[in-house]
């Protein structure tokens, strides 16, 4: 059976699509429109999953859609109801949307589908999954696992903001949930809105904001804002909020609660701002440790795996899998939204059609080190889609790496059109010189295989620096990213190694965890840098690694596997040759604003945008001051700060 899933009309569009349970490719529509978190009909992401798939679209058996809309609707008339006459104007601002166009999404995704392929019945082959159960899914059909809790956390689905599903095999039957407006996305949310981001694109700055901070507010937001039994479950306050209300998250209680309103964007950020970020994030990792440990003893289980826009905070995962009650944590690369399109595929896949799940391992996901084999043939496989679905014996992901791909024909007539001057290179001697350029400081950028499905680059659509340079995290984040000074940056480490740099020794493929850095890489700081406090601690040196190593000693760490991603583990190797660090930073290939680039076109256009020295795409390799200067472009303009 061939399943293509959907995701769309909120935000992060998305479609995957999956044959014979084994997942063939995803994709998020804003990398195609190059608009941020689009929401439209995912064409583009369709077009991509079919393409890589080679079949059409009347080849498809079901079309699976991540949500239920009149469920949704139902909880918008319910609110209204429960909260008038309060909410009257937020419901007269979403009830004509939902009238044109919302409620009547069956109809407007058969009228799309009968576009490209009329012939089709799809009134029988369009299906809807639940949006928690499409969650669950994405979690525990590719995990590891053949049993598992798993535990789905984000703002709000159709009813549901925290559920529990249990897996065994092909089945996975959710157990009970919490219901909005009771959320802890929505929670994490509106802190998010009240120092200042953008609720549902923000959230990472909060949690990168609160380590400059100190958890001050913890006692305030229990007492006043959040009722967090010994289990983990909760209740909302919600004379402190507005979202079931109004237009916004927070209302003039909140205000009063945490001493003013909420920052302007605009407005500088103060060490109130992270205090409150530390807080916020003290009283989440509170809550979903809590949960976590009630689950354990509760059911016995031994793996957990996790889903939902709050999976994506890789602090409060790392806390959890150093609790130590579960054995083994599985986390969903594309956890938001995105994923639940893969999550609905793989809900028709093996639960409605009873397809078997592909051969997973039995044991911890923390696998040993693999054998060593030649660079030449590296390249080569870890694009070819006939690669075994869990290539390195820990997941059914195939890295997140499900995206599309580009020739070298094609690369070259990109770049030829746009003008560039490049070389073109042998495998060996492309790692050779982007390993270079990296320990001499520059920054690059590296466009390779596979694009990447979820919020992460992996080392497919990377930039990449020296981990070691005491300035490459304020030259990437201010010269190259246009961003905001204090946001960190990951390591991405030899998955061999990682035990000796980091306080871990298991598998990250994903970006999902963070760990300290080992005590012995640390320097200590100097007596005058120990009276620092808030963004002041930004610029002091903190380890060996001092770009990817965050102000507490933290970092978001991800294991590169020669399996899943031959040429960029033999690119670490090469950097360690030289320099005797396995570790490098790794951040999307993107700027503030921007979606990650997709094609080579975009990177080229991010290349000459941005202060990056060199671009490694497929095997070309581009330097910067080579180019015609008349190329360069005023390119984070382009985008809307996110």
């Amino acid at each position: 059976m061939r399943i293509l899933g959907l995701s769309a009309f909120y935000h992060d569009s998305a479609a995957a699509l999956v044959e014979g349970g084994r997942i063939v490719a995803a994709a998020q529509e804003e990398r195609f429109t190059r608009k941020r978190h689009d929401s439209d009909y995912p064409a583009n992401a369709i077009a991509c999953c079919l393409e890589r798939a080679g079949i059409t679209l009347d080849e498809v058996d079901r079309v699976a859609f991540y949500d239920k809309p009149f469920l949704k609707f139902e909880r918008l008339l319910e609110t209204c109801v429960a909260f008038a006459p309060r909410g009257f104007r937020s419901f007269r601002m979403a009830i004509p949307i939902w009238i044109k166009e919302k409620l009547f999404q069956k109809g407007l995704l058969r009228r799309k589908l009968r576009a490209i392929a009329p012939e089709v019945d799809w009134d029988t082959r369009l299906l809807f999954a639940e949006h928690h159960q499409s969650h669950a899914a994405s979690a525990f059909y590719p995990s590891p696992f053949r049993e598992a809790v798993v535990l789905t956390m984000d703002g709000v689905g159709e009813w549901a903001t925290t559920s529990v599903a249990i897996g065994h095999g092909n089945e996975l039957e959710m157990a009970r949930e919490i219901h909005f407006p009771h959320s802890l996305g929505l929670l994490y949310s509106a802190f998010t809105y009240y120092t200042g981001f953008k609720v549902n694109s923000g959230e990472y700055k909060v949690m990168g904001l609160a380590p400059y901070g100190e958890p001050k507010y913890l006692r305030t937001i229990l007492d006043h804002l959040i009722d967090l039994k010994p289990d983990g479950t909760f209740r909302l306050n919600l004379d402190c909020f507005a979202y079931c209300t109004g237009l916004t998250m927070t209302n003039g209680k909140f205000d009063a609660l945490f001493g003013g309103p909420p920052r302007e964007p605009d407005e500088p950020l103060t060490q109130r701002h992270m205090d409150l970020a530390a807080s916020a994030q003290a009283v989440i990792e509170e809550a979903v440790l809590r949960l976590t440990r009630s689950l354990r003893a509760e059911t016995g289980l031994p793996n957990l795996c996790l889903a939902g826009g709050v999976a994506l905070n890789c602090v409060a995962n790392g806390k959890v899998l150093r609790d130590g009650r579960f054995d083994d944590l599985w986390i969903q690369p594309a956890a938001g939204d995105a994923g639940g399109a893969l999550g609905a595929a793989l809900t028709a896949s093996h639960r409605l059609f009873g397809e078997p799940r592909p051969s997973v391992s039995s044991g911890r996901s923390g696998a040993g080190a693999p054998p060593r084999h030649s660079r030449e043939t590296e390249h080569e496989s870890g694009n070819d889609p006939s690669l075994p679905t869990a290539a390195c014996g820990t997941d059914a992901m195939r890295g997140a790496l499900l995206g599309p791909a580009f020739g070298l024909d094609e690369i070259r007539a990109t770049l030829d059109a746009a003008g560039a001057r490049y070389e073109t290179f042998g495998d060996d001697a492309l790692i050779d010189a982007t390993a270079e350029a990296l320990a001499a400081g520059e920054a690059v950028g590296w466009f390779q295989g596979r694009m990447e499905f979820g919020p992460r680059a992996l080392g497919n659509r990377s930039i990449l620096g020296d981990a070691r340079s005491p300035t490459m995290q304020k030259t990437l984040n201010l010269k190259v990213k246009h961003r905001e000074s204090f946001r960190p940056f990951a390591p991405s480490v030899l998955r061999e190694e990682v035990a000796d740099w980091f306080e871990l020794d298991r598998d990250s493929p994903y970006m999902l965890l963070t760990a300290d850095v080992r005590a012995e890489r640390r320097k200590p700081p100097a007596e005058a840098q120990e009276a620092l406090f808030g963004i002041d601690r930004l610029n002091m040196p903190r380890s060996d690694i001092p770009a990817v190593t965050h102000v507490d000693y933290s970092a978001r760490v991800q294991t590169v596997h020669r399996e899943t991603n031959p040429r960029y583990h033999a690119l670490l190797e090469a950097f360690k040759d030289r320099t005797g660090c396995p570790v490098i930073v790794n951040t999307s290939f993107n700027v503030r604003g921007e979606p990650i680039v997709c094609t080579p076109a975009d990177a080229f256009r991010c290349f000459m945008g941005t202060d990056l020295d060199c671009l490694a795409i497929g095997n070309c390799f581009l330097r910067k001051a080579e180019q015609d200067a008349s190329l360069k472009r005023k390119y984070a303009e382009s985008f809307e700060p996110d």
